[in-house]
């Protein structure tokens, strides 16, 4: 029995969603047609659930992932079965993974489907992954798949990294920049205000302003840090609320130079699951559906659910595409060409390449314009600190008179 999560409307129009128990996608699409509901999203949420001491602070590495899918492949090319191939790799896998391929093994062994065996798995296994060995397993081209599949998981990776390396040198400039603020303002500023009390006369308006945030910081320190502790955690939960994440996708989208660069990451993993999936054999609303959750920003999921409306009411892709600003012009006329050249697949494999070149030389650009900017802002913050402390001792003379 698996379970669907699922967005509907009901006969009056009224959006509805929720999940449904069923033994496979299709008894699942006919109970909720049998209650007079219009399937907008559909999906499958979960298996069988696994043991606990399996998922708990169970996180399999993407890397590890990528190396699995690709063994696989390269042992079904090679002409191994299936089980004796897993069976193989689970001896090899690393420790969060072991646990999965054996029960994946055991449940094959009794018969059970590959990929209703992965299903069982949602936090290591992704939607696309699963769609794609179904995909396989009907056609009869599994091990070409899994092929694509770990040349897709390598491509996704690889973005990864080159995202959270153009940010690593940022995020640990700026945190030294903080402790660095904090210490001279919290026991440098001290001792310089006591000196300055000691010799009497008016202080400078920046030296004062710069004590007095010294003494606030100073007394009430816990204060701050639990208040800003509140507030990380508040922001966590609401981005795990469905509102608040879109409305943190959709302010993200109009960020002044991370808003194109977010835009271009979403539209690279769209048109890249949508291409893999669709050369696959995958139908196309399936396919709308997880190319949408893959693109990472609940804006192109939500074109999703709603090109997938459009087309079940007759539209084509590229006319359902056009009526979402998300997606640019550029983009629709080359959907429009691919469906009328029959190579829907294509043209957005070569949309995916386009896009990650332009991520890969916005990354290098936005890279290369921060560092001196970091440096400049530091700057700021750090001499203006020692200009406030050290504008007394330039009218030292006349306090000392």
């Amino acid at each position: 029995m698996l379970t669907y999560a699922y967005q509907a409307r009901d006969a009056n129009g009224k959006s509805v969603a929720g999940k449904i128990d069923a033994a496979d996608k299709p008894a699942a699409l006919l109970a909720l047609g049998n209650r007079d509901l219009t399937v907008v999203a559909f999906q499958l949420a979960m298996g069988r659930k696994l043991p606990r001491k399996w998922v708990a602070g169970r996180v399999v590495k993407t890397q590890d992932l990528v190396v699995f899918t690709r063994q696989l492949a390269t042992m079904m090319d090679a002409g191994l079965p299936l089980v004796q191939a897993l069976i193989s790799l689970e001896e090899e896998a690393s420790k969060n993974l072991k646990p999965v391929l054996k029960q994946v093994t055991e449940q094959m062994e009794q018969g059970q489907a590959f990929s209703l065996a992965l299903a069982e798995h949602p936090k290591v296994f992704n939607q696309m992954y699963i769609s794609l060995v179904q995909a396989g397993e009907t056609g009869g081209l599994l091990a070409e798949i899994l092929d694509r599949l770990a040349t897709e998981q390598e491509a996704t990776a690889r973005l990864k990294r080159k995202v959270k390396s153009a940010l690593t040198y940022p995020a640990i400039v700026s945190c030294v920049a903080f402790c660095i603020s904090l210490f001279l303002v919290l026991k440098i500023v001290p001792m310089f205000a006591t000196i300055f009390k000691d010799l009497g006369g008016q202080l400078p308006a920046p030296t004062r302003i710069l004590i007095q945030i010294s003494d606030k910081l100073k007394h009430d320190l816990f204060y701050f840090i639990g208040g800003g502790g509140a507030a990380v955690y508040g922001l966590l939960r609401l981005k795990k609320m469905r509102w608040g994440i879109q409305k943190w996708d959709r302010l993200k989208l109009r960020l002044p130079v991370v808003g194109p660069l977010t835009r271009k990451i979403a539209l690279a993993r769209f048109a890249r699951t949508f291409s893999s999936l669709t050369q696959s054999g995958v139908p196309i609303l399936h396919t709308l559906q997880i190319a949408g959750n893959s693109a990472g920003n609940s804006v192109v999921e939500d074109a999703a659910a709603g090109m997938n409306a459009a087309i079940e009411k007759g539209n084509s892709l590229a006319v359902a595409m056009g009526r979402y600003p998300i997606f640019p012009p550029m983009m629709v006329r080359m959907v429009s060409a691919g469906e009328q050249t029959g190579r829907v697949d294509k043209m957005l494999e070569k949309l995916s390449e386009f896009y990650n070149e332009e991520v890969e030389t916005t990354l290098t650009g936005l890279t290369a314009l921060i560092e001196p900017l970091l440096i400049v802002g530091i700057g700021v913050v750090v001499g203006s600190i020692i200009i406030c402390m050290f504008l007394p001792i330039f009218r030292m003379s006349d306090a000392i008179q």
